[in-house]
């Protein structure tokens, strides 16, 4: 700890806004979308993308739903400049998509990005300079009045070159960049000085971006700063406020929801939050944060794997198993009391499919394409009502509570050994084999029934390799079958559960029993499957004597199956 130095770091300090107003607002709509992903998150790329990359990028934005994406930064690479040139010259930019283009505030770079525009039928013109205290002394080691000469300069550039390209084709957008570490006061002044210049009219606004270049500090300090600006800069109504935070304390998400409560109008981040360092706000989340509040985002991401495709071959990156709502593990649950808060939510929503009400799902996993099969998985922290669910779902097997309960224990001690998760696969073979037709050691070869006011039963059984037939009486089949098993082998047991059902609706189905019985003080599960349900009743039984037998272990002949649990 003695190098794990706190004190090298300064508080950041908030500013004084005693009345704010953003705590009590509710977000309501959403806001303007503006992809930044070919230009932010491509140049945080290990290997930034193709050409062919960026096209392809470039069509999946547009294809769910984006109106304004930032292609690139024309005048930083040829790359960069023959994308630009492309999408225009291949006319690949639909009429109602507004590309945005980024540009420094000087001269031959605006100059450059003007050149790359020629031909465009609209377009936004982002111009930034570095207003912050620390790039102030550190890097330009200018004053306030220089750093706001070169905002004012790069406005009056934009302006001109407008002018001659077209001014009806182009809107403008000011950042100062690092505004988080700008004295908001200072911000707001270099703003000002600019909107001065830019004249904004209701037919033609221009937009002010605010960017957390490096996040330095909570979202509601980020959300105080918003509010700030959105009061004392001029021109309000024809002013754009837009936000751009990026993920150094992994806030991003909170700062630009905050932000929004704060009066901002738009939003610009990327698909997963890819960006510079930690990244930056992460639109999917954004966006289907507001999908699940009952907010229609004007994003599509009804096809979450797509998404996901698209990102990873255009980054070479991949989605994170946690990632909010796309990745592989975020619908899944392990924990037992999960899973069966899960599993009743299921079974409820089925009553009332309107409004998505489920446990721990706050999605449903459906709208953004997936299904239900992965939501509940079974590991040794896992209880008994996903193993249930689980059977159900997969293999149609509705098995009682006391049931689930012992095969539930059964499952945890599996899962705790083998130290890894049961498929659904594994968790039908432990159903089949704790519980379903144990032919040993008693094994039935047949039986006949004759009604007569009761059952006069009649079955033949193989027992240590031997033929044995048994004659009984009862009130219905079950009984007299256990009757006969009770008086041939002394061994007094009582039928305390019951259930059966059909395992599909064919015809042809199969139907299954479930038994609990009692034997002296203990509880004994077993399962039978059959064509018909008397055959699957008999076969229950017969599975929980044999585990009665297998318990007791009476005679050395017996054939012990050692994994039967009892």
């Amino acid at each position: 700890m003695n190098h794990f130095n706190y004190k090298k770091y300064k508080r950041y300090e908030p500013i004084k806004l005693i009345d704010r107003t953003w705590p009590n607002n509710t977000i309501t709509k959403a806001p303007i979308w503006c992809s930044v992903d070919l230009r932010d998150g491509n140049q945080a790329l290990e290997i930034p993308m193709s050409l062919e990359q960026k096209i392809d990028f470039f069509n999946y934005l547009v294809n769910i739903g984006f109106k304004e994406i930032e292609i690139g930064f024309p005048a930083a690479s040829d790359t960069e400049f023959e994308f630009t040139r492309t999408l225009i010259e291949k006319n690949l930019i639909p009429d109602d998509v507004v590309v945005q283009v980024l540009t420094q505030a000087r001269d031959p770079i605006i100059e450059k990005t003007f050149e790359a525009l020629e031909g465009i039928k609209k377009a936004i013109v982002h111009v930034y300079n570095s207003t912050s205290t620390l790039q102030r002394n550190v890097v330009f080691n200018a004053s306030k009045d220089e750093v706001k000469k070169i905002a004012i300069s790069g406005a009056e550039k934009l302006k001109y070159m407008a002018q001659k390209y077209g001014k009806e084709k182009f809107i403008f957008q000011y950042s100062p960049e690092s505004f988080t570490g700008t004295e908001v006061d200072y911000a707001v002044e270099v703003c000002n000085a600019v909107i001065d210049i830019w004249k904004p009219t209701k037919d033609n606004k221009v937009i002010i971006n605010l960017p957390a270049t490096v996040e330095m500090t909570t979202p509601n300090i980020y959300a105080d700063q918003i509010e700030y600006v959105c009061r004392n800069i001029k021109n309000r109504d024809n002013i754009i406020i837009s936000l751009h935070t990026h993920n150094d304390r992994g806030t991003a998400i909170a700062a630009s929801e905050l932000g929004l409560l704060a009066g901002a109008d738009r939003i610009e981040g990327t698909l997963f939050g890819n960006g510079e360092r930690t990244g930056n706000a992460d639109i999917t989340a954004l966006a289907l944060n507001m999908f699940t509040q009952g907010i229609n985002p004007y994003l599509d991401f009804s096809n979450i794997n797509e998404a996901i495709e698209t990102y990873e071959k255009s980054t070479h990156m991949s989605i994170h198993k946690r990632q909010p709502y796309a990745g592989e593990l975020v619908y899944t649950a392990f924990s037992g009391s999960h899973q069966d808060a899960i599993h009743k939510g299921l079974e409820k929503i089925k009553e009332n499919s309107e409004i998505w009400e489920v446990p721990y799902l706050p999605i449903d996993p459906f709208d953004v394409g997936r299904n239900y099969d992965p939501v509940i998985r079974i590991n040794s922290q896992s209880g008994k009502s996903g193993s249930a669910y689980i059977l159900k779902t997969n293999y149609g097997l509705n098995i009682p509570k006391n049931m689930q309960q012992h095969f539930g224990n059964l499952v945890t001690k599996i899962s705790d050994e083998k130290n890894q998760e049961l498929s659904p696969k594994d968790l039908y073979e432990l159903f089949c084999n704790q519980y379903v037709n144990i032919h040993s050691p008693i094994k039935l070869i047949n039986f006949k029934e004759i009604f007569d006011n009761n059952t006069n039963l009649e079955f033949v059984i193989d027992f240590e390799n031997e033929i044995e037939i048994i004659n009984s009486v009862g009130k219905g089949l079950l009984e007299a079958f256990c009757k006969g098993l009770i008086t041939r082998f002394d061994l007094h047991f009582e039928i305390t559960d019951y259930m059966e059902h059909s395992l599909s609706n064919s015809t042809h189905s199969k139907a299954i029993t479930y038994l609990q019985i009692k034997y002296k003080d203990q509880f004994i599960y077993g399962s039978g499957i059959s064509n018909s349900i008397a055959k699957s009743s008999i076969y229950s039984v017969l599975s929980c004597f044999n585990k009665i037998l297998i318990f007791l272990n009476k005679n050395s002949k017996f054939s012990i199956d050692k994994n039967i649990k009892f």
